[in-house]
């Protein structure tokens, strides 16, 4: 199975990189920082990662801290499945 981390910068290098496999983007590169993604690339992105692993982003989540980087990304999705996986057991 494919780590959050990796679908999302396959994601990000195909639809955001023009398909460049060799970019230097670490796992805590800020997407902004480096001018890969703009507000409407954020859109994308969120989009992608709603339809991906089955989760919603509320407004409130929208930020810096949770989808800037391939590792805030990665803490973020692990989050709010952990979070989806608990309501469902408990």
């Amino acid at each position: 199975m494919t780590s959050v981390r990796d679908c999302v910068k396959d994601y990000i290098s195909e639809n955001f990189l023009m398909g460049l496999k060799d970019t230097a983007l670490t796992d805590d590169a800020s997407f902004l920082d480096l001018g890969i993604i703009d507000s409407t690339g954020v859109i994308e992105l969120i989009a992608f990662l709603e339809e991906r692993y089955g989760i919603r982003v509320e407004d409130a989540e929208m930020t810096p801290e949770n989808l800037d980087s391939l590792d805030a990304i990665e803490q973020f999705i692990t989050r709010k499945t952990f979070r989806r996986a608990s309501s469902m057991t408990a």
